[in-house]
Formats: C-alpha cells, sequence, structure tokens
C-alpha cells in the first residue's frame, strides 16, 4: 500500500502548529464515483456534499437550512414549491450558477439513467421563473419535499453539456465521473480512484469559511489495522469507522478522541422476493423457498441479533424492529419490539413451508462497507446452519456488491438503509415499494417485493398534512413489513470515530462527513 508515500505528501503537523491546516483523512470505502446523480450511496453523496451543493443543506442539527436557495414557500394548497436562488453564487470554473442550472440538474438527476431519480417521484414538472426562481411542480402535496432534496446536487449545465456529461453512466463513466465543477467550499485538485483523492479550499465560495485547512486528503483504506495504526503514527488525523475491537485502545491514547454516535441507519438482510429460483443452491432447484413469508421468518427466528450486538458489535449497537431507528420520524411506536430469536419455532415454519431438512442458497455480503460487516455475515452464516438453513456466503468489495445486487445476483444479501429525509417514509419509496421506473419507486428493491396495500398507501403518507392521520398510515405501512418479513432489520450501526486530539470537527447522525466543520489546532 502506498500510504506512507501519499501521507508524506500531506506533511501534517499532528501536534497542531499555528500552520498546520493541512488534513489528511481515511474511511474504508472510496467514492465509487464524483458524479452526484450516479451513485446513490452514502460514500459517494457524504462526500460529495463537500464539492457540490443542493437547494438546501442540513446544519449541524441536522436541520434543514438554506443553501443555493435562500428560501422557499409552498404554492397555493399544495401545487408545488417555490425556490428563490442565491444570487452572485459561482461554480468551481467561474461560471454563474442560477435557475438554467437547477432545472437542467432536475432533468439529469431525475432521468433514468440516474440513481437518485426515486427522489423526484413526487414531482410532476421543473419551472424556470425567472434566473432567480424556481417551482417545484407536484403531483400532490408534499409537506416534507424540502427535506427529501438535501442530497439533491447543483451542477453546471454548461460544464456538463461541453464535456459530454449531461447524463448520468454509472457503468461506463463520464467525464463527471472522475471531474467535479460544483459550488461548494472544496473543489477536488486530484483524483485517483482506490489511491488518494485531494481538495482545497474554494476561495469563491458564498459562505462564511468556518475551517481554517487549507488542504485536505482522502485515502481509502480497508484494512481496519493499518488505518488505526495510521492514526496513531499521526500520519492520519481522522479514521471512520474505528474498528469495534480497538475503540477502547484508542480512547485511553491521549493524543486521540474516540467520538461516539448512532447513526440514522438500520442494517438489515434482503430476500430475492420475485426469482422464479434460487440462484445459488445445490439442493433447491425448482423453487424459491424465500418467496415464502413462513420460510423470511425462519430466517429471521434464526437468528440472535442479541449474540450479534455483544461480541461481534461489542456493545456498541442498538436491536432494530423496523426499516427506520427511533429517533425517526415516523416512526412506529406500536410496533417497538422484533420478532424473538426462536430456533425452534424457525425449524417448525420451514416444515410447515416444505422445507424440514433446509435449504442451501447463496448469501451476498459487503466486506467494506459497514462496519463489521463481513464478521456479522460471518456470525448470521453459522447461526442460521444450526436451523438447516445453509448460507454460501460471499463477501466482497462494495465496488461490486452494488453490481452484483442490481443485476439480481443473491439468494439473501446484507443491507444498509439511512434515511436522506430522517422519515420512515423514504426507505418505503426506496426499499418496499414495488419497482416502477416509470413512477420512480422502489430503485432499491432489489429483491422485488411488492405489496399492494403499502402501494396505495406511499401517496397518501406523502401528501397527508395531519400528523396522526399520516403516522397511522406509516404504523400500518410498518406492520406489512414487519408480518410479511419483508426484510428483516437487524441493528441500528453505531457511529465510532477516531480523530487526533487537535483536531475539531462535528459528527453527523448520517454519517456524512463536512470538511467545512473542521480546525487544526
Amino acid at each position: 500500500m502506498r500510504l506512507p508515500l501519499l501521507i508524506a505528501a500531506a506533511t501534517l503537523a499532528f501536534a497542531g502548529q499555528a500552520a498546520a491546516r493541512e488534513f489528511s483523512w481515511a474511511a474504508t470505502t472510496d467514492p465509487q464515483t464524483m458524479d452526484p446523480h450516479a451513485v446513490n450511496s452514502a460514500p459517494v453523496l457524504g462526500f460529495l456534499n463537500n464539492v457540490y451543493e443542493g437547494l438546501v443543506r442540513r446544519g449541524r442539527d441536522m436541520r434543514i437550512e438554506p443553501a443555493l436557495a435562500t428560501s422557499w414557500e409552498p404554492i397555493g394548497a399544495g401545487e408545488g414549491w417555490r425556490f428563490i436562488l442565491r444570487r452572485d453564487v459561482t461554480f468551481h470554473d467561474g461560471s454563474p450558477f442560477d435557475a438554467t442550472d437547477v432545472v437542467f440538474s432536475y432533468n439529469r438527476a431525475s432521468g433514468e439513467a440516474a440513481d437518485t431519480r426515486s427522489w423526484f417521484a413526487p414531482v410532476s414538472e421543473v419551472i424556470r421563473v425567472d434566473d432567480y426562481t424556481v417551482d417545484i411542480m407536484t403531483s400532490a402535496p408534499n409537506p416534507i419535499f424540502p427535506d427529501s432534496i438535501a442530497n439533491w446536487m447543483i451542477m453546471d449545465s454548461d460544464w456538463a453539456d461541453a464535456n459530454n456529461s449531461t447524463a448520468p453512466d454509472k457503468e461506463r463513466g463520464t467525464f463527471a465521473s472522475l471531474n467535479t465543477n460544483g459550488t461548494g467550499p472544496f473543489r477536488v485538485t486530484l483524483r485517483e480512484p482506490g489511491l488518494r483523492t485531494v481538495l482545497e479550499p474554494f476561495d469563491g465560495w458564498w459562505d462564511s469559511r468556518e475551517h481554517n485547512l487549507t488542504r485536505a486528503e482522502f485515502t481509502p483504506i480497508q484494512n481496519p489495522a493499518t488505518a488505526v495504526a495510521a492514526l496513531l503514527s499521526g500520519d492520519i488525523s481522522f479514521i471512520n469507522p474505528v474498528p469495534v475491537q480497538d475503540a477502547a485502545r484508542l480512547a485511553a491514547n491521549p493524543d486521540v478522541n474516540v467520538i461516539r454516535g448512532t447513526e440514522a441507519r438500520v442494517i438489515m438482510l434482503g430476500f430475492a422476493h420475485a426469482a422464479p429460483v434460487l440462484k445459488y443452491s445445490d439442493d433447491v432447484t425448482d423453487a424459491n423457498p424465500f418467496a415464502d413469508a413462513r420460510v423470511r421468518e425462519a430466517v429471521a427466528r434464526s437468528i440472535s441479533v442479541n449474540a450479534i450486538l455483544e461480541t461481534t458489535m461489542r456493545g456498541s449497537a442498538e436491536a432494530a424492529g423496523q426499516l427506520v431507528s427511533p429517533a425517526m420520524r415516523g416512526y412506529s411506536r406500536t410496533l417497538d419490539d422484533r420478532p424473538g430469536y426462536d430456533p425452534d419455532r424457525a425449524r417448525a415454519l420451514l416444515a410447515d413451508a416444505g422445507y424440514p431438512d433446509g435449504f442451501s442458497f447463496g448469501f451476498r455480503c459487503p466486506n467494506d462497507r459497514y462496519l463489521n460487516d463481513e464478521a456479522v455475515c460471518q456470525a448470521i452464516t453459522a447461526m442460521l446452519a444450526k436451523t438447516g438453513l445453509r448460507a454460501g456466503l460471499d463477501a466482497m468489495p462494495v465496488q461490486n456488491y452494488w453490481p452484483e445486487l442490481r443485476a439480481g445476483n443473491f439468494d439473501m444479501y446484507l443491507l444498509g438503509w439511512s434515511p436522506g429525509t430522517f422519515d420512515a417514509e423514504h426507505p418505503l419509496r426506496f426499499l418496499v415499494a414495488t419497482p416502477d421506473d416509470d413512477k420512480k419507486l422502489g430503485s432499491w428493491n432489489f429483491g422485488g417485493f411488492s405489496n399492494t396495500e403499502v402501494d396505495t398507501l406511499l401517496p397518501l403518507i406523502r401528501s397527508e398534512l395531519d400528523e396522526t392521520r399520516r403516522q397511522a398510515m406509516l404504523d400500518v405501512s410498518a406492520g406489512v413489513v414487519r408480518s410479511e418479513t419483508a426484510y428483516i432489520p437487524l441493528y441500528v450501526q453505531p457511529l465510532i470515530w477516531g480523530v487526533a486530539r487537535n483536531i475539531d470537527l462535528t459528527q453527523r447522525p448520517d454519517d456524512f462527513f463536512m470538511l467545512r466543520w473542521v480546525t487544526v489546532n
């Protein structure tokens, strides 16, 4: 690994000298792309929030605040939203920002090639009223719409056109996959995928500067021991995540702070609901047992989440019973528990479904995306074997993982989901709604789960203004997800960051890391 050479170039002064404003950090996953509309994943969106901006953004308290729009208000009785745009904003290449870029970015981010198109399911039209006014029309009242576009990033229409990047291409890539031109506080000056990405402050940024950085360098480090060693030696100033087994040791070091929190992300298991047969079974070749809710429940009853939390996660995580955590808006308090660990019940369910001896199947898992992801999958595999469910575990880097899931190459898989709106409607729209490209729904519903009741309720949930009625519909939807075992929620992922003691930063519950809040002391 080129880590020593990369860090030597940064010349970071770990002791905190006055001129030491260069900063380096590491995470397990390198952003797949620099295109803000190509891949809807936290490593991409979190990184690019330092480079690109949207109409709105989240502050330190996670509340929505103005960004490229200075204000917004509903149109009529819920026909849409009017956004007043910020004047005198320029992109990194000096080009001016105006409403044309917003309309272009809507068309690009909602197009068929975009991984972000589900964000715009409620939108019927985006209208350029004048240079600094945009109307976003919705098919029904949508009270949480401003929250839903916090990660929608605006691109320069002329730059995209000049560089043949008017549409994203997550498979083959475009100029925008390796190059950036945002309006944000930092600009990318060097991009070497898988090795390093260098950013420098954008002197023309419209907002006041809260950081004191002159240069920032990101290095993906998949090996946790290597990341910890780099932090302890002072070669890296911040690592995310800290391996749970190393947290106490790092916390005892006087040169390191360990910052703990709870992420908005729920880790869960998903299934190939709509597949006619299992793809990776040695003994069931003419059927798909996971199409049967009894079999999916048997999987849930075979897994001791508490044991995973105590051993693999070292007591750092909390069990989950829904697709969102209790901290999210719309969480169903009426379903506060989760199905218990019960191997005998699991075996009975398998027998009822016609598989008294269990069966073999393929289990896909990432090994560099979530905290202890491969170790968690190994623990699950061992537990399932005790009830006759013989999982063939295949763990792989996340850059290979998402294409495998999108191609349907799985029988069961691990997924983490953090709702960008911090609302329970979000996973319903992306994970539970029947996949429908025209309606921009179910874009991450890899297994093809479908339920008419949820599909009927979803547009009503999006448009309902009365909180009590809205919560009642969310409760019904959460009940369907549970009774059908559409997914198996496991736990809410913890946040464990390790940072040099001379660094001040802000930990966000969506695990996005904002350079604009970093200071080197």
